[in-house]
This record gives C-alpha cells, sequence and structure tokens, in this order.
C-alpha cells in the first residue's frame, strides 16, 4: 500500500486541512496499517501528521495519551533498514 491509499484508507480519522502520512516506504506503511487496525478503536482518535524531518519520524496523535515515541522509534527502524537497502541496490 502506498501512503495516498493509507490516507484514503484512514480518511475518516485524518485531522481536517492535514496531509497526514507523506513516508512512502511499504515496510512503514504496512507497519502503520497494523497498528492504526488497533488505533481507530480508542475513541476521539485522529492523525494529522505522519512525516520524516532531519532524518527522523514525527507522529501526530490524538489523544495525547498515545504513546507516539515507540512507533517513531520503529519507523526510524524500519527507514534506517530501507536506506542501508536501497544504498546497497545503487552501490
Amino acid at each position: 500500500m502506498t501512503s495516498e491509499k493509507f490516507n484514503i484508507k484512514y480518511k475518516d480519522f485524518l485531522e481536517k486541512g492535514h496531509y497526514g502520512l507523506v513516508i512512502d516506504i511499504p515496510d512503514v506503511v504496512d507497519y502503520l496499517d497494523v497498528i492504526f487496525q488497533g488505533l481507530i478503536n480508542i475513541p476521539e482518535f485522529s492523525y494529522s501528521q505522519i512525516k520524516l524531518k532531519f532524518n527522523s519520524s514525527r507522529v501526530y496523535l490524538h489523544p495525547n495519551v498515545i504513546d507516539t515515541s515507540s512507533i517513531e522509534k520503529r519507523i526510524n527502524e524500519i527507514v534506517k533498514e530501507f536506506d542501508k537497502k536501497n544504498r546497497n541496490i545503487n552501490s
């Protein structure tokens, strides 16, 4: 799934005026799809941005009690693995 399809799938939870997920790495999208299956059951759940900033992921979810640091950590690991694979392929 692409990040665009992810945002379409979860459009009912995307905060108005925000762009949602913009990390278009299939393993990141698949990971978040699994995570969101549980999060969408939280009352008043929403998301606004999931992006990379200064080579580190940023995840903005509501309500603020959701532990985004563990999600960001896993995304960072996936991105690092992706970069390493692609660097080896392109070398």
